[in-house]
């Protein structure tokens, strides 16, 4: 069992921004048309802005406001698919036998969004980039946790999701629509984490881990449980 506080959060997707756009969507969660809403990140330079794809937007509408005023803040960063946009474009020149594009590579990689999130707020504190399972939120909150073990007054987790084209739609079943969730973890009590595990599969959860989770934080709820493979993930609220 590990330990800690999830002093603040912040999520997006397509129309839900708000703590009370969440918690009206825990009430009754559906679908949402994601088609080519892009959350706001006005509040970064436009030559910055344009270099950043809709999942690194994702990332730092809901990383930025929970970043803002706390210096030296490792950074955890978890996506499952990650660029799947940018890398089917990248194939696509492959195939056609077209000259690939150095920035659209660069930006293609894992790691592409905490590198420009080291660039764009100068910070140089530790950054880790998941490529995770199914329950990639827990081994990010691992993560997070060992840093605060090891002196850390915070550690800003996030996790996104971006809605794979269409040619992925065989492979990629595990991303309703595009999402990201931010964490702003810091030493503490409030909330455990417990990993059990068994022989058999257990059954595929309804929603991704993360967005069960917003239900939880955005509700009354004290314990929701997450199921990986044969994992089983249980989360209880203390406080």
């Amino acid at each position: 069992m590990i330990t800690f506080n999830i002093a603040q959060w912040r999520a997006w997707a397509p129309g839900l921004e708000t703590v009370e756009d969440w918690q009206q969507w825990s009430l009754s969660p559906s679908l949402l048309d994601s088609g080519d809403a892009a959350p706001d990140v006005s509040f970064l330079p436009a030559m910055q802005r344009r270099r950043l794809s809709r999942l690194a937007r994702m990332a730092f509408s809901v990383g930025w406001p929970l970043a803002e005023g706390i210096e030296q803040l490792p950074l955890v960063f978890v996506s499952r698919h990650g660029e799947t946009p940018r890398t089917l474009d990248i194939l696509t020149d492959l195939a056609a036998n077209q000259p690939l594009s150095p920035t659209q590579f660069s930006l293609s990689v894992h790691n592409a969004v905490i590198g420009l999130w080291s660039i764009m707020r100068g910070e140089t504190s530790e950054m880790t980039a998941l490529a995770a399972a199914g329950d990639g939120l827990e081994h990010g909150i691992i993560e997070a946790v060992a840093l605060l073990a090891e002196g850390s007054p915070a550690v800003l987790l996030i996790v996104t999701e971006e809605q794979p084209p269409a040619a992925y739609a065989d492979w990629i079943e595990d991303v309703p629509f595009p999402y990201a969730v931010g964490l702003l973890l810091t030493p503490g009590t409030d909330w455990q984490l417990c990993l059990s595990t068994g022989s058999e599969s257990l059954p595929r959860p309804e929603w991704p881990h993360a967005l069960n989770l917003l239900r939880t934080l955005a509700s009354e709820q004290t314990t929701c449980q997450h199921s990986w493979k044969n994992r089983l993930w249980t989360w209880q609220r203390t406080r």
